[in-house]
C-alpha cells in the first residue's frame, strides 16, 4: 500500500511539473509552486541584506579618507576608521587585499529619535561598513546593510520611515564619495538562519548603587574580551549624546564595537562584504527607573544567513566566536 500511495504521488507531481511547461490550468501551476518551495526550504529569496556598491579607481582618487570625509559633510560620527590589512598581515603573513578597511559610524540625532522607540537600535548605532580593494584591482568597492535587513535584525516594521530615511542617506552619501559606482549582484541567496538573529541578556542592578555596578561590569567583560581574543574597536556612549539633545530617558546607552580578528579574516577572503557586519555591535541599555541592564548583539547566524556561508571552517569559526561572547555574558549576568 505504501508502495502503490508512493508510486501515486510522484505521478502527481511530474504530472504536475509537466502542466506547468506546457502552460496548463493555473490552478495546475499553483500545485506546482507548492511543492517546489517543499523541495528548498533554505533558499528563501536573493540575497537583499547587503549592497555592494564598487567604483572604477585606477587613478587611486577614491580611498578611506575620501569616503570618511564625505560622511563627516553628511553629519555622521565616525566611530572608527580602522586599516584591517596591517593586522591582516603580521597576524596571518598574509593577505588577499590592497585595502581592507572596517569603517563604523553614526547620525546622533536619527539614532536618538530611532532609540525612543526601539531600544535596541544599538544594535546599529554604529552601523558598520567594509571598504576594500582586492589585490591587484583597480577597483574599490564598499558593502553596507540595506534597511530591510535592519528592519529584519530590530524586529520593527518595514515602513519605519526614521531608518528607511537613514539608509537613503547613506546611500546618497556614498553615492557622492563614489559617483561611478554600481551594484554588484550577489552570488548567493539568503538562507534560513539556524539561530536567533539577536542575542540578548538582562542583568539586574541595585536601583541606588547602578553606577558603580555598571564599572566592575566593564572592568570584569573587558577583561574577559581580551582572555578570549576579543578586541574592542570602538566604544559610543550614546548615552552622552541623549543628554546633550536634553533627551533623559536612559540612565546608561553605551555601545561596544568588538571585533575578533581571525573571524574578519577568514570569512574577508570569500565574502569581504563581511564588514557589514563588523565589528559587531554589542549595546549596554538601562532605562530611566528601572533596575535592569539590557545587553544585545546581532549573533553570527546572521552572517550565516546573509551570506549563504555553510562552509564548515567558515562555520566553526563564526560559531566558536558566537558561544564564546554568549559564556562571557552569560557568566557575569547569573
Amino acid at each position: 500500500m505504501k508502495l502503490l500511495n508512493s508510486m501515486l504521488l510522484s505521478t502527481v507531481l511530474i504530472t504536475g511539473l509537466v502542466a506547468k511547461d506546457t502552460n496548463s490550468t493555473k490552478e495546475s501551476k499553483k500545485e506546482v509552486k507548492k511543492e517546489v518551495k517543499k523541495e528548498t526550504p533554505k533558499a528563501v529569496k536573493a540575497s537583499t541584506d547587503i549592497e555592494v556598491l564598487t567604483s572604477d579607481n585606477a587613478d587611486g582618487k577614491i580611498t578611506t579618507k575620501t569616503i570618511e570625509e564625505a560622511f563627516k559633510k553628511a553629519g555622521f560620527v565616525i566611530s572608527a576608521n580602522r586599516d584591517m590589512n596591517k593586522p591582516f598581515t603580521i597576524q596571518f603573513k598574509k593577505s588577499g587585499f590592497d585595502v581592507y578597511n572596517l569603517f563604523t559610524f553614526y547620525k546622533p540625532d536619527m539614532v536618538l529619535e530611532l532609540a525612543k522607540k526601539y531600544p535596541n537600535v544599538g544594535l546599529f548605532a554604529p552601523m558598520s561598513m567594509s571598504i576594500y580593494t582586492k589585490k591587484g584591482d583597480k577597483t574599490i568597492s564598499v558593502s553596507s546593510l540595506t534597511a530591510s535587513a535592519m528592519q529584519k535584525i530590530m524586529k520593527i516594521p518595514a515602513d519605519e520611515k526614521i531608518l528607511t530615511d537613514l539608509r537613503a542617506l547613506v546611500v546618497k552619501t556614498l553615492k557622492t564619495a563614489m559617483p561611478n559606482s554600481k551594484v554588484e549582484k550577489p552570488s548567493y541567496s539568503v538562507q534560513k538562519p539556524k539561530g536567533e538573529l539577536v542575542t540578548t541578556f538582562t542583568m539586574e542592578m541595585d536601583k541606588d548603587d547602578w553606577d558603580e555596578e555598571l564599572e566592575d561590569f566593564k572592568m570584569s567583560f573587558e577583561g574577559e574580551l581580551a582572555t578570549n581574543g576579543f578586541v574592542i574597536a570602538g566604544e559610543n556612549n550614546l548615552g552622552d549624546d541623549f543628554e546633550e539633545a536634553k533627551y533623559e530617558g536612559f540612565d546608561i546607552y553605551e555601545v561596544y564595537s568588538i571585533c575578533k580578528l581571525p573571524v574578519i579574516y577568514t570569512i574577508a577572503k570569500t565574502h569581504p562584504e563581511a564588514g557589514a557586519f563588523a565589528p559587531c555591535s554589542l549595546y549596554l541599555e538601562k532605562k530611566k527607573g528601572q533596575n535592569e541592564l539590557n545587553f544585545g548583539f546581532p549573533s553570527v547566524y546572521n552572517w550565516m544567513s546573509s551570506m549563504g556561508i555553510d562552509d564548515k571552517e567558515d562555520v566553526k569559526v563564526l560559531e566558536d566566536a558566537q558561544k564564546r561572547m554568549g559564556k562571557i555574558l552569560s557568566g557575569l549576568t547569573e
